[in-house]
């Protein structure tokens, strides 16, 4: 089996890839900050591995640190193939400019470290599998929207429109060292654990189902297995290149979202409640203009190439996880 270094591998994404390769005979290295700084980082000596990174199927961490621009050369030298997540949340806090800021550099200076990391590094690197979203796109025209998104679409003139430009920018200078890249433009992933089902799920507790505005808008989601395996499928087909949708083939309205997790939650014991715009704008601030942004992305790539859901629509991906 191969080695897999995976950025980002703490995150709610990363840590159920993380599982999934390790449960498949692969041998996995997270980059993390926290992780000591190794020989490697203080000398230009090669570092001791251990007993315990010569097996497959195993975890082990290294460390990096993108704002100092620093890596350990092992992870370059040791991995098969580079799966890149790292990332700032988007919704973890207001958007003043000094928090858009760290959410633009945050993936603009790790990529550059890992362009840099490969281009003087040594290494075997088949193929880099790289995080994007699906912020890259606009709000749809019309709610229902005439045609979804697709990936050749041109990028939002929004902010986390181009912050996607840039993203994906920053990656791009891998084909030109010859290795095979994939980006994945990821919907609203959707998991047991963090992410957007706990925010949904929060108000639901108190017996809530809370629309946001007129819940009219198209949430463009994804089980976060499916998306994991998104990930696992584009490391194993070499002819994967370029952008891939990581979205259900099924999105749905936040309407219908919120009230079918509410019935599964409360079953008849909960009351819809509308949250206005202008109160969410007071909340949010401008991150508002997401909650209520209605964006309709295809599968439709993903699937010609041979991708099939486990958690194609709401129904089935919210019986698993709400087990």
């Amino acid at each position: 089996m191969s080695t897999i270094l995976v950025t980002g591998g703490t995150g709610t994404i990363g840590a159920v890839l993380t599982r999934m390769l390790i449960d498949s005979g692969h041998r996995v290295i997270v980059l993390s900050r926290s992780a000591p700084p190794s020989p490697a980082e203080a000398s230009s000596g090669r570092p001791p591995l251990g007993a315990e990174a010569s097996g497959v199927g195993a975890l082990h961490r290294l460390h990096w640190d993108p704002d100092a621009g620093t890596i350990d050369p092992e992870a370059i030298r040791q991995a098969d193939y580079i799966v890149h997540l790292a990332g700032a949340g988007v919704a973890d806090k207001r958007w003043s400019d000094k928090r858009k800021k760290v959410i633009e550099e945050s993936r603009t200076k790790s990529c550059d470290l890992l362009i840099r990391s490969l281009r003087d590094i040594p290494n075997k690197v088949q193929a880099v599998i790289s995080s994007s979203a699906i912020g890259w796109y606009g709000p749809d025209p019309s709610i229902p929207t005439p045609r979804p998104f697709e990936e050749s679409d041109p990028p939002a003139d929004d902010f986390l429109g181009e912050t996607c430009r840039l993203w994906e920018a920053a990656i791009a200078p891998v084909t030109a060292l010859g290795k095979r890249l994939v980006i994945i433009r990821t919907g609203i992933v959707l998991s047991k654990t963090g992410g957007a089902m706990a925010e949904f799920k929060r108000p639901v507790r108190f017996g809530a189902a809370a629309i946001l505005g007129s819940g009219r808008q198209t949430v463009s989601w994804i089980h976060v297995e499916d998306l994991c395996r998104l990930y696992m499928q584009a490391i194993d087909n070499n002819e994967w290149t370029g952008v891939f949708n990581g979205v259900a083939p099924r999105p749905v309205t936040n309407r219908i979202l919120t009230l079918e997790l509410a019935r599964r939650l409360k079953g008849r014991y909960f009351v819809p409640v509308y949250v206005p715009s202008f109160l969410l704008k007071i909340i949010f601030g401008e991150m508002s203009v997401e909650v209520l942004k209605s964006v309709t992305v295809s599968a439709k790539k993903t699937r010609i190439a041979g991708f099939q859901f486990i958690y194609p629509s709401i129904e089935n991906a919210l019986a698993q996880l709400l087990t």
